[in-house]
């Protein structure tokens, strides 16, 4: 049998029927899917995850998607999709992180889930902050304050919503870029830093404690948001506290801590999802790996564990990855791949979209060359060879 035969006994053309067999093939079905994007910023792979997600919601039972956006933002975003209430635009703007409510394929997401008259659930699943910068823990604070207050007994809320206002201070003073890079000028040190991360800590504890008192007063849900919200602003001043340490490994920990607070969001919705159906997952795929991810900049090489690969020691089998993976990208300056490559193996097959099987394609192409020759202004990151065994699937795309 040739390669190019083992390639196609490998996996099937991307399709409706192609993706139902690919899921009847895994050991056990999973809770959370995750689907990897191998750069940001086109509409190729977003528009895939959408058609992707209209099959998984009519054909297995999906009823959530969470994307690599601001956990706490991603809640004006499922309001809306409930509701409708509110405005697409507004809703677009200040719902998603990182400029993805410019991407069309986002409102075309919104839009399709707002059709589903609610049933699906939207979820942000990246930690409350942009790559230059981290914002005050003020609103996710005072929110989760605000659900206690009046619920719980007065002796067991230590700190005043008060106290909570002074220690943040200004809250331009908490995102000034320049601290990403000079820890000289982070708030992190500050001693009202300190005292705020006791006090959302002690929040929590009382939030857990006293959780039958206070669901039964409200709802599961309304504590599930004001527990995301606390888990939020103590990350948020984890974070800080990190910008502001002069080490070494400062931006490596950034990282390590980011993916962390991403993996805690990810099983925290497995959890609230769990009676519903399962979840399918998109980001980078360096969000989303099970191997160690890495970065390599004009300084050291950044290496750090994955959400993904945090959130599968927990859930085992109940975790799938699908990388995902393009031939040429014109737009991006990325060319034709080498056909010494995983890419360039899989740019000649016959159809324009493949879904392999991770094993199989490994046993195949497992030592392929590593691609090269892209800039990195496109923000590109190859398929691993080393990689592909422990990926379930690999979605390619031949052109973008």
């Amino acid at each position: 049998m040739t390669n190019r035969s083992k390639l196609e006994d490998a996996g099937r053309p991307l399709t409706r029927d192609g993706l139902r067999d690919f899921l009847d093939g895994l050991p056990n079905p999973p809770r959370l899917l995750g689907l990897g994007e191998p750069t940001h910023g086109g509409q190729a792979f977003p528009q895939l995850r959408n058609e992707i997600l209209r099959y998984l919601v009519e054909d297995a039972g999906y009823r959530s998607i969470a994307i690599e956006s601001d956990c706490l933002a991603g809640l004006l975003v499922d309001d809306y999709v409930h509701t409708g209430d509110g405005e697409l635009d507004d809703v677009l703007t200040r719902g998603f992180s990182h400029g993805f409510g410019a991407y069309a394929a986002n409102r075309d997401l919104v839009e399709w889930l707002r059709d589903c008259g609610g049933d699906v659930r939207f979820y942000g699943f990246d930690a409350p902050m942009e790559t230059m910068y981290a914002p005050s823990p003020r609103g996710a604070m005072l929110y989760a304050y605000d659900f206690m207050a009046g619920r719980v007994d007065a002796d067991l809320m230590l700190g005043a919503r008060g106290e909570i206002e002074e220690l943040c201070g200004d809250d331009a003073r908490w995102v000034d870029p320049a601290a990403a890079m000079d820890p000289a000028r982070s708030v992190g040190s500050a001693p009202e830093v300190t005292r705020l991360r006791v006090l959302a800590d002690d929040l929590r504890a009382v939030l857990v404690a006293d959780a039958p008192r206070l669901i039964a007063a409200t709802s599961a849900d309304a504590w599930w948001r004001a527990d995301l919200h606390l888990r939020a602003a103590a990350g948020l001043l984890r974070y800080h506290a990190a910008m502001a340490q002069d080490t070494p490994g400062r931006v490596n920990r950034l990282m390590w801590m980011r993916d962390a607070m991403m993996a805690e969001s990810l099983l925290s919705i497995v959890e609230r999802e769990r009676d519903r159906g399962p979840t399918l997952v998109f980001a980078a795929s360096a969000h989303l790996q099970r191997q160690l991810s890495r970065w390599e900049q004009a300084g050291p090489i950044l290496a750090w564990w994955s959400a993904g690969a945090i959130a599968a020691t927990r859930l085992g089998d109940a975790y799938a990855f699908i990388a995902t993976a393009l031939g040429a990208a014109p737009d991006k300056e990325i060319g034709v791949p080498a056909p010494d490559t995983v890419e360039g193996l899989l740019a000649g097959l016959p159809h324009e979209r493949y879904l392999l099987d991770g094993p199989r394609l490994a046993a195949v192409a497992g030592h392929s060359s590593p691609r090269a020759g892209f800039p990195p202004a496109a923000g590109y990151f190859p398929l691993e060879p080393a990689h592909l065994a422990e990926a379930e699937g690999v979605a390619f795309l031949r052109k973008v």
